[in-house]
């Protein structure tokens, strides 16, 4: 898919939400950039925050994503090499490596 204008927000558990604008070209992708955009600290910490919400501007589409759900596929093997191929992805954005 091609790179679409996305809006993510991050919301805390205190209610504080974070807004960032990002290019990506697939709904987990929109979660990490944002993440990168505004993280303080570290991924480690999953349950912290509300679902991140993504909206696909140029689609007119919503969705939200928990962080929960966003680590335990990012920690999965991929089946096929395109889903490898896209979780390497992921986990450069974030700058993190393959756990284990």
């Amino acid at each position: 898919m091609a790179a679409r204008l996305c809006r993510v927000t991050i919301t805390d558990i205190l209610g504080v939400a974070r807004t960032i604008e990002v290019q990506a070209s697939s709904l987990f992708e929109a979660v990490a950039e944002g993440l990168l955009a505004i993280r303080s600290g570290d991924l480690a910490i999953p349950d912290g925050f509300k679902p991140v919400k993504v909206v696909v501007i140029e689609a007119h589409t919503e969705y939200e994503v928990r962080l929960k759900d966003f680590v335990k596929w990012l920690d999965r093997r991929g089946n096929t090499p395109k889903e490898v191929t896209h979780r390497k992805k992921i986990r450069s954005i974030l700058q993190l490596r393959r756990p284990g």
